[in-house]
């Protein structure tokens, strides 16, 4: 999250229109204006899926319980400051709510902005759960919002910091970044309008709407230029959103109005100008893009967007699927050279996540899915603690770093507010669909029901500690439907699979779908099975410095907790840019080398019997054996994720 203190603009919709992503094929009646691009696979609705016991739910379960956690009145705090709705505390008759802390402090130019995550994750968790603790909590929300907003009476205007921080970005004055705050409001809003029902949500957003067209709508190109310099989110897809469910062409033209020419022309162009950009500045304008294309068709925001995720997976993106150095864009391909304790924002890969939805739903092509995957294990599901549930900003991939996570009312950094989203949707991308069938891409124990072809499938596995994934069908159609299964890019020891107990013939290869095409009976049942086998990954620029990893996963080193900070694993700056001085005071005996080549890998690194995803070196330069275990797993302690060869 850039701290510019220079210039302006709002956020976007996290998780719910993507046409593509979200948006494409869920709840598509209450959509006024539909795509209008060839859809290849379209997602299902959060409350189609559920999931079953996993890694995954107790993440998510964990996650539900700190947003239900945290006290509707301490949250609209700011917002009914800014609206001078609260008196003096000695002749208030109420007890004062305690201000939240970190950046929703009440000093916080950025404050507000972790009520519309929270609106979106608590409208996720609602979909996926139909938990009423967290309509509840939706609507306590909303209805507080509405309130300060009428209280405002500033033609719709709604925050927790008064206008002028808007009038401060467009004239280009300092200013942290007002925009991205009002964007996370206007996509939780929309979130609780679409997910859980909200009909006031929606009526308070479309205000907002009509205040932000009237406020850009007199702008010249050179203002609109001079405050589009400032982070703003992804203002554009909510405002495209908006128009999906509206039809409003006022709504169009407010996501047209942050369409940042000096970011977004390079790209269309094809040419890779990324390096130092501030990422996670970039990656929301590109959702947008994507939002864009499929609600006009537009060729060239199509180019944007597949021009800038071939640029990002190429020349930006560490073994955990995860990019940034310091919150930027690194000098492309060169990621050896930037394997620092600043590593991996990860508000940059929840947003890369909803930028790959949207390019899977258009092409359907297995690449977006093992990406997915990738990032998922690695990089979001390890962003959480299990034993607390809190999360981290940076993901660090220095040897001998380790995890910082946030505390649990005083930080609210923007992962913080992301991870609500990231932790509460497991449910989006395991399956989608065509008319003919279904496309299972992660192998999540879950639930589908697709009502319209009468498929309710079941999925069970404890993938990726093991290989095979089992689909039960306990319910099906009278009309033949086929399983398209992700045949994953990294399974180069083949696949088998089975259905009813018998072996079948295959002839896809790794980076395909296998596709068994049948009239389903209920009961029926198959197996798949993907041998996984260590590997290395060497840096793009350097083969000798490598990652570790099991078919999918990536395997990191224990390092033990010696010379830890004292406050470690809990770190609560108010400004994130601590994080840049921070000193994880490395032990200098730390090993981080070893002898090995994918030739000798197998003896060289041997797994440990009865821990599923653990093994133990053999060669490590001072001869010293090194547990590895799954990154995602390794918490409060010291590890080794890229190693040096010698």
């Amino acid at each position: 999250m850039e701290k510019i203190r220079v210039f302006l603009l709002v956020c976007a919709l996290c998780v719910s229109f993507d046409a593509s992503a979200q948006y494409v094929g869920q709840h598509r009646s209450a959509i006024k204006t539909d795509v209008k691009i060839p859809v290849k696979a379209y997602s299902f609705d959060l409350q189609d899926v559920q999931l079953l016991n996993s890694r995954f739910k107790d993440n998510m379960d964990r996650e539900g319980s700190w947003m239900l956690s945290l006290p509707v009145e301490r949250l609209l705090h700011s917002f009914r400051v800014n609206a001078g709705m609260l008196t003096d505390k000695k002749s208030s008759k109420t007890k004062m709510p305690v201000p939240l802390g970190g950046w929703e402090a009440l000093d916080m130019e950025l404050r507000g902005h972790s009520i519309g995550h929270l609106m979106s994750g608590l409208s996720f968790q609602y979909a996926a759960t139909r938990n009423m603790a967290f309509k509840k909590k939706i609507d306590s929300l909303v209805s507080g919002l509405a309130e300060v907003q009428a209280t405002l009476d500033e033609d719709g205007y709604l925050s927790a910091f008064p206008q002028n921080y808007i009038d401060r970005n467009i004239e280009g004055k300092s200013v942290w970044a007002p925009w991205y705050t009002l964007h996370k409001i206007t996509a939780g809003l929309i979130d609780a309008y679409w997910y859980a029902g909200n009909a006031q949500a929606l009526d308070v957003v479309t205000k907002m709407a009509s205040w932000a067209y009237h406020k850009i709508i007199p702008l010249n190109e050179v203002q609109l230029a001079l405050m589009l310099r400032n982070e703003f989110g992804g203002m554009n897809e909510a405002w495209y959103n908006l128009y999906a469910i509206t039809g409003n062409p006022d709504h169009k033209k407010l996501g047209d109005l942050f369409y940042h020419h000096a970011v977004l022309d390079p790209l269309a162009a094809g040419q890779d100008k990324l390096n130092r950009m501030h990422a996670n500045t970039v990656i929301p304008k590109i959702t947008g893009e994507a939002r864009a294309y499929e609600l006009t068709g537009n060729a060239t925001d199509k180019a944007i967007v597949s021009n800038f995720w071939d640029n990002v997976i190429h020349n930006q993106t560490y073994v955990i699927g995860s990019n940034s150095d310091k919150e930027h864009f690194i000098e492309p391909g060169k990621i050896s050279k930037y394997i620092t304790g600043y590593t991996g924002e990860t508000c940059n890969t929840y947003n890369l996540l909803k930028v790959t939805r949207h390019l899977f739903t258009w092409d359907a092509d297995v690449r977006y899915a093992d990406y997915y995957e990738r990032a998922l294990y690695n990089h979001i599901l390890g962003q959480q603690d299990p034993k607390t549930g809190m999360v981290c900003y940076f993901t660090p991939l220095k040897a001998g770093a380790f995890r910082l996570y946030s505390t649990r009312d005083s930080s609210f950094w923007c992962c913080v507010g992301s991870g609500f989203e990231s932790q509460s949707k497991y449910g989006e991308a395991i399956y989608y669909h065509n008319d003919q069938g279904v496309y299972v891409n992660l192998f999540i124990p879950s639930v589908l029901t697709w009502k319209a072809k009468g498929l309710k499938l079941r999925q069970e596995t404890a993938y990726p500690e093991e290989a095979t994934t089992r689909l039960t069908v306990d319910s099906a159609g009278k009309e033949s439907l086929a399983l398209y299964i992700r045949y994953p890019s990294w399974a180069s020891n083949g696949a088998r699979v089975k259905i009813n107990g018998k072996n079948i013939k295959i002839d896809q290869v790794p980076g395909s779908y296998i596709s068994l095409n049948r009239k389903w009976k209920a009961g029926d049942k198959v197996e798949i099975t993907y041998p996984m086998i260590l590997h290395l990954e060497p840096t793009p620029d350097n083969p000798k410095i490598v990652a570790v990893m099991y078919g999918p996963v990536v395997l990191a080193g224990e390092m033990g907790t010696e010379a830890m900070p004292a406050h470690a694993p809990y770190h609560d700056p108010a400004d994130p840019y601590q994080y840049y001085d921070y000193d994880y005071n490395i032990p200098a005996n730390l090993v981080h080398s070893l002898h090995i080549n994918n030739q000798n890998i197998s003896d060289a690194i041997k797994p440990v019997k009865g821990e599923p995803l653990t093994f133990k070196t053999i060669n490590t330069t001072n001869g010293t054996t090194v547990t590895l275990e799954p990154y995602y797993n390794l918490h409060r302690q010291r590890y080794v994720v890229y190693w040096n060869l010698n």
